[in-house]
């Protein structure tokens, strides 16, 4: 018969014991820290603790310092190593051009004998890793660097040191966090919720069948905005994400238009074309919810927000089409996406992200895919420092000759006039925003307000839509005990816009917002 004190018994203990008990008492140096040995226990134990410990976010690295000379040490806490420093030794062993360099990285005061801390190590040119579980002097080799670019930048900036606070085991827990969230199936949409309760404080409560409103079109107006979350799969994913970094509670939009024949349209910036490429597209509506109701694999909730009738006085139907034709068939606008939300030196990154962790991930990006990372975001680097044709490295370099940093470059606001190689760049939230200001919404303060600057949710929080429930369609949140403010017309769970229709335009908004979760508050007049 097996003891009943067996290992596993023990371990179980001394988890919860660990748990349960302050850090500031946990004063000596034990054989093992008991989170280090959670893959010994059973599955239906380990898991659900990892689980609690560690989340999606724990995949990111922390920015701890850089190193960049003998005298300039950096020194911090290690997620296993308690005391740490590092140095850059510049030599030429290879007797090339500009030499190379030797990393030194000493690492001391383990917490446990069974742990390990894993390292991101970056500079413009180049990403590595590497990872210590001895406490010593360890060294990582620069053979040579990739121009006197890098040499120059390092001897000033140092090579950027990252931190996987979760360690070895949370690392791999996170890996597991993050896989589903791109799936689609069942296991991704079901990630994609819990991320989102978790991280946002989002509900997910199930509304009443019929899950799909039985619309009349003849109640929709041109100007009328449609909130789109996408739940599972590869946008749904993607949209998570957004969703986390920005604190909208709606992933993708879209507008609604009707011809001088009364027929509903919809435009939409991130339409698929048959080719397989992101565009702008103007569809006919019977089109568009056709492939909503039944070919979106990623389990579309949608909800229609009616103008309200004064703000639909003021919508120009013709300027409003002259726009929408004219952008009809341009790529979605990935060149300014990402800089909607940042807008802050400290107050856009949910931790532990920071301008170091996405200058790394750009680096990264760079390096896999030049021709993706180059449409993301180089020309709009360029267009921020006012050069031309400089890649990521070049950019970076650039940033600090000029005395600048990354962080402050990415928080230059984006000019809806920006004209880029493929044309004027709009997102999907941007295009519709650009209508409305084209309409005359934004009017008198028009020429102030840069629309690629706003979020999805700064785009629900305006006040434009309709304020009087007895004015909505009668369709509109049919079947259901829960009356929202605006017509959910498809999706299982009654979606949430926080802060909907409640905050007036003013000059220059969202240039300058924080948005940090999970309540995501504002600064007045940001």
């Amino acid at each position: 018969m097996e003891s009943s004190f067996s290992l596993k018994t023990i371990l179980t203990i001394s988890l919860f014991l660990f748990f349960l008990t302050p850090q500031s008492s946990l004063a000596i140096k034990v054989p093992f820290h008991p989170q280090d040995l959670l893959p010994l226990l059973p599955r239906q134990v380990s898991w659900p603790i990892l689980n609690y410990l560690n989340g999606a976010v724990d995949l990111l690295p922390t920015f701890v310092g850089a190193a960049s000379s003998f005298n300039d040490t950096g020194e911090w806490k290690g997620a296993c190593f308690y005391e740490n420093r590092a140095w850059m030794e510049f030599h030429n062993k290879t007797g090339s051009e500009f030499g190379g360099g030797t990393l030194h990285l000493e690492v001391s005061k383990a917490h446990s004998w069974t742990c390990m801390d894993i390292y991101v190590f970056a500079t413009p040119y180049r990403v590595t890793w590497d990872y210590y579980f001895i406490s010593r002097e360890h060294t990582l080799e620069f053979k040579e660097w990739d121009s006197k670019a890098e040499y120059e930048y390092v001897k000033r900036q140092g090579v950027s040191i990252f931190l996987m606070q979760a360690g070895m085991l949370g690392t791999l827990s996170a890996l597991w966090d993050v896989f589903p969230l791109f799936t689609n199936t069942g296991w991704g949409e079901n990630s994609n919720i819990g991320f989102l309760k978790k991280h946002m404080g989002a509900n997910f409560e199930q509304r009443p069948q019929p899950w799909v409103t039985n619309i009349s079109v003849d109640d929709i107006h041109s100007g009328d905005f449609l909130a789109i979350s996408k739940i599972r799969g590869r946008w749904g994913g993607f949209e998570t994400l957004e969703k986390w970094v920005s604190g909208a509670y709606a992933g993708h939009t879209a507008v609604c238009l009707k011809d001088s024949e009364g027929k509903l349209w919809v435009g939409e910036s991130g339409h698929e074309n048959e080719q397989g490429e992101d565009i702008i597209a103007v569809l006919p509506w019977d089109e568009w919810w056709e492939f909503e109701l039944n070919k979106d694999d990623s389990n579309p909730h949608i909800a229609l927000l009616p103008l309200h009738p004064d703000v639909r006085a003021k919508f120009n139907e013709t300027a409003a089409w002259e726009y929408a034709l004219s952008m009809n068939g341009l790529p979605y606008g990935y060149h300014n996406m990402i800089f909607s939300w940042i807008d802050t030196l400290d107050g856009n990154y949910p931790p532990p992200l920071d301008s170091h962790v996405v200058a790394s991930v750009m680096t990264v990006w760079n390096h896999m895919q030049p021709e993706y990372a180059a449409n993301m975001w180089n020309e709009a680097l360029n267009k921020r420092l006012g050069t031309q044709g400089l890649d990521l490295p070049d950019v970076l370099v650039e940033v600090e000759k000029r005395g600048s940093s990354f962080g402050e470059l990415l928080t230059i606001p984006e000019m809806d006039d920006w004209l880029y190689a493929d044309g004027k760049s709009t997102s999907c939230i941007a295009f519709v925003l650009e209508m409305y200001k084209e309409a005359g919404l934004f009017d008198p303060i028009s020429s102030s307000v840069q629309v690629t600057e706003f979020t999805i949710k700064d785009a629900y929080t305006l006040r434009f839509f309709e304020t009087n429930s007895s004015r909505l369609p009668k369709w509109c949140n049919d079947g259901d005990h829960v009356k929202l403010p605006f017509c959910q017309i498809k999706g299982k769970y009654r979606m949430e816009l926080p802060e909907y229709n409640t905050m007036d335009p003013y000059p220059h908004m969202n240039e300058r917002c924080p948005s940090l979760p999970p309540k995501y508050h504002r600064t007045q007049n940001c």
